[in-house]
């Protein structure tokens, strides 16, 4: 694509130097990635600035600079080398604005459903994905887990992607014959314009709760993070919300869209009654439009209800009969490290990325409700470098709810493992916890500790196959290492 056509698109204060006659061929905003052709976005991130390294991508051939900083790099170096100097206001927005440009728009030629909420991201996400593709729809996800076009899977790296990205695994969507996609859209990603620009068809709420603080400041900015993806509906788009959370109204507060709820409230839309689970499955009843269905999804936990009705909404509004939807939903695929059991015996083993204190009671709560007066064991951490302020917290509700807690390394990052397990303490009132910091032998303790009917929950981590300690990424599977105790 031709330079002067991708400046097109995007706000520009200034150009300086040549555009003619410069094709481009790529878009990037690691100065690693640079090959001649290229237009280079300096943006700012968590520990560094892009501005940093414009010499680099100047040296690596770059033929054009996008910045928003224009005093880091002399306009004679711009001239001498003849590379094009793109001074904007924001070098994210422009970043998502060229990538549509590039990719030619292509959220407007696929229906897009994002996803944003505390919890229920993935697992929404994924129901989308699986009841469209058992419906015969090619569709295509990204989220937390994996990206996958149609069947292909990509290795995800963070739950919504960079703007450019985004905009690649859509075209490449398209160019497949996906005809929907289903992505996570965290609030990091809405404060960090990664979504900026993309026409979303579906918009659904699953709830807010205390999280990200480390990044957000106060719970007010979460929230605004998260509405702003309802703020951008047009009027041809629908939000779908939890009508249960009592922060679903602020989210569509002046939201252009059709607004459809969901929940147990009686003025719901789509109303959820009834619902009860084990350790198999979950049933309930759906009412809609008068009629009344009854529903059973192989999840575990009130919540998935709410994820599923979520999902079923979108695929019914997107033209599918009710009646379809259902039928797919009693056969869908467990969700890797959601509520996922494991254990062949009376002895069972959950693995759950519960991580933030709504997740975790929630969690718990279900397996009690379970499980009864059964022996009910919990191993967790929480993450280094990342928000400390929920560390008490669910250290407090761990405890509370639990028969027995381990305390353990999660992610610890940096940070001191002791130090993090010291601030969950602080929440702790009771005795009924162990701490033991490798998280393998944790686990095995867990297990050895549950008799025949115990549930034990290991709570964190879920899908994840790693363990990151300093900056090292290190092999570790929660599901790996329990069926490795139980004998699996």
């Amino acid at each position: 694509m031709q330079l002067t056509d991708l400046i097109n698109n995007i706000h520009v204060i200034q150009v300086a130097g040549d555009v003619q006659r410069k094709e481009i061929s790529n878009i990037v905003y690691d100065s690693r990635e640079v090959t001649k052709n290229s237009v280079f976005v300096a943006i700012k991130g968590y520990s560094t600035d892009g501005h940093k390294f414009i010499l680099d991508a100047i040296n690596k051939g770059a033929d054009a600079i996008i910045l928003e900083d224009d005093n880091v790099v002399p306009e004679e170096i711009f001239i001498h080398r003849n590379v094009t100097k793109i001074l904007v206001k924001n070098s994210r927005i422009a970043l998502a604005e060229l990538s549509k440009g590039f990719f030619k728009d292509p959220s407007s030629k696929i229906v897009l459903a994002g996803v944003t909420g505390t919890n229920g991201k993935t697992t929404t996400t994924f129901l989308v994905k699986n009841i469209f593709d058992s419906l015969g729809v090619k569709a295509g996800l990204i989220g937390t887990i994996a990206n996958y076009i149609g069947d292909e899977k990509i290795v995800s790296k963070l739950t919504t992607p960079e703007s450019i990205e985004i905009n690649k695994y859509l075209s490449e969507m398209i160019n497949k014959d996906c005809r929907y996609c289903a992505m996570e859209v965290s609030s990091h990603s809405l404060s960090l314009n990664r979504t900026y620009g993309l026409n979303f068809k579906f918009a659904v709420f699953t709830n807010i709760t205390i999280d990200h603080l480390d990044f957000h400041k106060t719970f007010d900015n979460y929230k605004n993070s998260k509405k702003m993806l309802f703020d951008q509906l047009s009027e041809d788009s629908i939000a779908i919300i939890n009508s249960d959370d009592e922060n679903s109204e602020f989210m569509i507060n002046n939201c252009k869209g059709k607004v459809i709820r969901f929940g147990k409230k009686p003025d719901s839309d789509y109303l959820i009654s009834n619902v009860e689970f084990n350790l198999q499955e979950t049933s309930y009843n759906l009412t809609h439009n008068g009629e009344i269905y009854q529903i059973n999804i192989p999840l575990i936990g009130e919540f998935n209800a709410f994820n599923s009705i979520a999902a079923l909404i979108v695929c019914h509004q997107s033209g599918f009969y009710l009646e379809e939807i259902i039928e797919v939903l009693k056969n869908v695929n467990q969700v890797p490290g959601r509520f996922e059991v494991i254990g062949k015996g009376n002895k069972k083993v959950i693995i759950d990325y519960a991580h933030t204190p709504d997740s975790l009671e929630k969690s718990i709560i279900s397996l009690r409700k379970i499980i009864g007066d059964n022996k009910l064991i919990t191993v967790f951490g929480c993450g280094g470098d990342r928000d400390k302020t929920k560390r008490p917290i669910m250290g407090k509700i761990a405890t509370d709810l639990s028969d027995k807690v381990i305390i353990t390394s999660d992610n610890p990052r940096t940070e001191n493992p002791y130090s993090i397990i010291d601030d969950i303490v602080k929440g702790i009132i009771k005795s009924n916890y162990l701490i033991i910091e490798d998280r393998e032998e944790a686990i095995k303790k867990a297990i050895e500790l549950g008799d025949n009917n115990a549930a034990i929950l290991i709570a964190g981590k879920g899908h994840e196959t790693y363990q990151i300690i300093n900056e090292t990424k290190l092999d570790f599977s929660d599901s790996k290492t329990a069926r490795k105790y139980l004998g699996e």
